[in-house]
């Protein structure tokens, strides 16, 4: 039976129609998997998950926006002889029993102190990457700050200053200002080498020298002593600071990312 033209027009039209709305379809399923993908920002970083492993008398923090602002009175919580002829002499104070055989207790005593470090929760890389300065350029897990690689006044060397080291590798400064330059033992010791250790002023973390079981030395690392990888806390992965057994120990060339406020 011969088909009228009325008819073929209709089969025609319907099949067009048809077309469209599968083509539509695939346009939206595809959006929709853009949308969805945890990997289409690779700079979106959240480190909202490890602010709960800083735990230590003297130190608090406070989410405010974007920020995470931490306080800490900077007194370690392990025993030290800087602790000597101080109002906690009786319980913290310990003699120098570490390695090095040419430790010297330089005069300083450890001080309370009030120091606040307004950090990121969303970290990401500067455009502009900034030097550390002297003086505090992060917090680890136990409220003790990190300082660089350099000695103060004229960012020198640590060379000599390395000998007044407390065995947790450790000293205060001329305000009693405790501070870490080098890897803190007592925290790798107590959590393991490969533990997260604190955050850095542009909020990226910092960790120890180990990683998948190998000791991580400065040639993993780029100029400003990281790289981007997984972590046990970062299952997707997140650019991190690593401790090594060389300058420049935590930092490099400076913050990877931008820092934020930081007032002693």
């Amino acid at each position: 039976m011969k088909k009228s033209p009325k008819f073929s027009t209709q089969i025609t039209t319907l099949l067009i129609l048809i077309c469209v709305f599968i083509a539509c379809s695939g346009d939206d399923d595809s959006s929709a998997t853009n949308e969805t993908n945890p990997d289409t920002e690779a700079s979106d970083y959240d480190i909202t998950p490890i602010l709960t492993k800083f735990s230590a008398a003297g130190l608090s923090y406070e989410i405010s926006g974007s920020n995470v602002i931490f306080t800490t009175n900077d007194l370690p919580d392990h025993k030290s002889p800087y602790y000597l002829d101080t109002e906690w002499e009786s319980s913290l104070y310990e003699a120098y029993n570490g390695s090095n055989t040419s430790f010297n207790l330089n005069p300083n005593r450890i001080a309370a102190q009030n120091i606040t470090i307004t950090i990121p929760l969303h970290p990401a890389e500067a455009s502009n990457k900034e030097a550390t300065a002297l003086g505090t350029m992060g917090l680890a897990i136990n409220g003790v700050v990190f300082y660089n690689q350099y000695a103060g006044p004229n960012n020198q060397p640590l060379t000599s200053e390395i000998n007044s080291f407390d065995q947790y590798l450790g000293h205060p400064q001329q305000q009693g200002g405790y501070h870490y330059h080098q890897e803190p033992v007592y925290l790798t010791n107590k959590f393991g080498n490969d533990t997260f250790l604190g955050l850095l002023a542009d909020g990226f973390p910092v960790y120890g020298p180990i990683e998948n079981g190998d000791e991580i030395t400065n040639a993993d690392l780029d100029d400003y002593h990281g790289h981007v990888g997984v972590t046990a806390d970062f299952p997707n992965g997140i650019y991190h600071y690593h401790i090594t057994s060389e300058d420049p120990y935590i930092n490099g060339n400076g913050f990877f990312g931008t820092p934020g406020n930081i007032t002693n």
